[in-house]
């Protein structure tokens, strides 16, 4: 069925539906493709490219019908402009068990009696529609795939503890799901693990004005947390870039780090309390919010950073911060990693209370944002990029302390260029810089991403390391992240998928970082893909506690099987 005719653009559509009007056949494959690409490959919300396609997704929805005919060489033709934005999400994903060649453990398969235990206990909220599990079943990055037959959207504690409850006797193998992500595969099913998502449990509980804890259920979007505490004159404690997409209960399961974690500290400290659902259905509700409790073992350290094989997280407590007055960015460019190493420690000294942010990237950045995304740098060429960010509650205050650092760094020989933004979309300009680093690497290439800690000195020598060793198989190798946490984010880009240069790169990158005392996982967890290299950050004593801790809590092991931990006998 369609519409026939042509018409103009509505209003609001994007230049790839404007341009494509005249032919209704290709709008409507344009169309069809940015629905899938935004619902069923599962988009981020926060990146350019889902607001750049959303307006043509609402035009889709509001077309009458037309006849639909597949005119192969003018669809090839509107495909061409269409993947410079969606190739990289286009990629068909082979399944993660033939990949790594995983074993099915011995967990029972579901079956239509199943099936009806859920639809009674989730009228209208059990999914079996393969396309419609698609998104959930592949990472973010396109490079795992699950074959999950099942997902489950539960709204409430007592809906997850009754589904949790039945698995557990039923030996049924569950794989939590908050936003999906992830970078290491940790949110996405091995085989065919039922999918439990907190996407319906977004409510928020409470906010008391006075402390500024927040209790609020766990698939509340952060970017969406944020919006409704700034009405309160109130901010979330951590900042990421896919906060568009990503829920807390997933922040949590993961101890995210990101951009304020300089100021704020990590979710460690931050998470006054936790509800959680045990594996056999047992709900454990330590939703505190008390900033002090020495009662006893803290037990929700249990389940931060636990990336759901421990329990499901259902509801957050956290302590959230005022929102700061006064907010100014820097951005600075340098001709040497020591000379940022100096920058930061001044910045410590001269910034002192008002400093909540500090940024690093390389040249090989700044030419990814401005090739790929078209982002415009305010500053001349330089080898390394700093980006400082202060907030405070006095703004006469806080400029005058960044002028007087700017001058020092600036006179000193530190920098060889600046510029100071206090206006809002000045600084958003600014952050874009650098925020928008990963969604760039996306489209340059297959990318290897290694999220790794090391002390300071040594933070930007495995870059430099990796590029000698990688030579010309490598594209680009880039280096940025937090310097204030001791955080670098590398990556390796190639023009497709090279078993031989992810050899020469892996072990030789963790062994490395061990050399250092570093960590192969700063931020983004073990997930599927690193739970195997944990030896190089943990010694054998400390995995063996940790595996007993999961048959503990979860002695059929069906909480996320195969993620964070190897298995008992390796």
């Amino acid at each position: 069925a369609a519409r026939t005719g042509r018409r103009s653009p509505p209003a609001g559509c994007s230049q790839a539906t404007q341009l494509h009007m005249g032919c209704p056949e290709v709008l409507l494959h344009c169309t069809m493709h940015c629905h899938r690409a935004l619902f069923k490959r599962g988009l981020p919300r926060c990146s350019s490219m889902y607001r750049q396609l959303q307006p043509d997704v609402q035009t889709y929805h509001s077309l009458p019908p037309v006849p639909y005919k597949c005119y192969y060489q003018q669809l090839q033709a509107w495909r061409m402009p269409f993947h410079v934005a969606a190739t990289c999400r286009s990629r068909e994903v082979q399944f993660t068990s033939m990949q790594y060649d995983v074993q099915r453990l011995a967990f029972a398969s579901i079956t239509k009696e199943d099936l009806k235990f859920f639809e009674h206990l989730l009228p209208g909220r059990v999914v079996t529609d393969p396309d419609v599990l698609e998104a959930s079943n592949v990472d973010w990055m396109r490079t795992l795939r699950g074959h999950s037959q099942t997902l489950l959207r539960p709204r409430s504690t007592e809906e997850i503890s009754q589904i949790l409850r039945y698995c557990y006797n039923r030996n049924l193998a569950v794989n939590p799901q908050g936003g999906n992500t992830g970078l290491v595969g940790g949110s996405v099913p091995v085989f065919d693990e039922i999918i439990v998502s907190t996407a319906q449990m977004n409510n928020i509980m409470s906010f008391n004005k006075n402390t500024g804890a927040l209790i609020c259920q766990a698939g509340c979007i952060l970017e969406n947390l944020n919006n409704y505490l700034a009405e309160q004159d109130f901010i979330m404690p951590l900042d990421l870039g896919s906060k568009g997409s990503c829920h807390i209960g997933g922040n949590v399961a993961t101890n995210a780090g990101g951009l304020r974690l300089l100021r704020y500290g990590s979710l460690r400290g931050t998470v006054l309390g936790l509800e959680v659902v045990l594996a056999d259905g047992t709900v454990l509700n330590c939703l505190t919010s008390l900033r002090k409790d020495n009662t006893g073992y803290d037990l929700k350290q249990l389940f931060i950073g636990s990336e759901g094989t421990l329990g499901i997280i259902t509801a957050v407590s956290i302590l959230c911060p005022r929102k700061p007055a006064s907010v100014n960015v820097v951005l600075l460019g340098c001709d040497g990693f020591d000379k940022v190493l100096d920058i930061f420690k001044e910045s410590k000294g001269m910034l002192g209370e008002i400093l909540s942010a500090f940024e690093f990237m390389d040249y090989g950045c700044r030419e990814l944002v401005s090739e790929h995304l078209k982002l415009t740098n305010p500053l001349r060429e330089a080898p390394f990029y700093v980006l400082i960010e202060t907030s405070g509650s006095n703004s006469d205050h806080d400029q005058e302390k960044l002028s007087c650092f700017v001058e020092k760094v600036m006179s000193s020989g530190l920098v060889t260029d600046g510029t100071i933004a206090t206006e809002e979309n000045k600084i958003k300009a600014l952050w874009a810089l650098r925020e928008c680093v990963a969604e760039a690497l996306v489209h340059d290439g297959y990318t290897y991403k290694y999220d790794i800690s090391l002390p300071l000195e040594k933070i930007y020598d495995i870059v430099i390391d990796m590029r000698r060793r990688l030579g010309k198989r490598a594209k680009r190798v880039v280096g940025y992240g937090h310097l204030g946490d001791g955080n670098l984010h590398l990556n390796v880009v190639s023009q497709a998928q090279d078993q031989q240069l992810l050899n020469n790169i892996e072990p030789y990158l963790y062994e490395w970082t061990a050399q250092y005392c570093g960590s192969i996982s700063a931020e983004h967890g073990l997930g599927f893909k690193k739970k195997d290299l944990i030896y190089f950050s943990k010694p054998r004593v400390a995995v063996q506690i940790m595996q007993q801790m999961k048959a503990i809590l979860d002695p059929k092991g069906i909480l996320n099987p195969y993620k964070t931990l190897p298995s008992s006998t390796q």
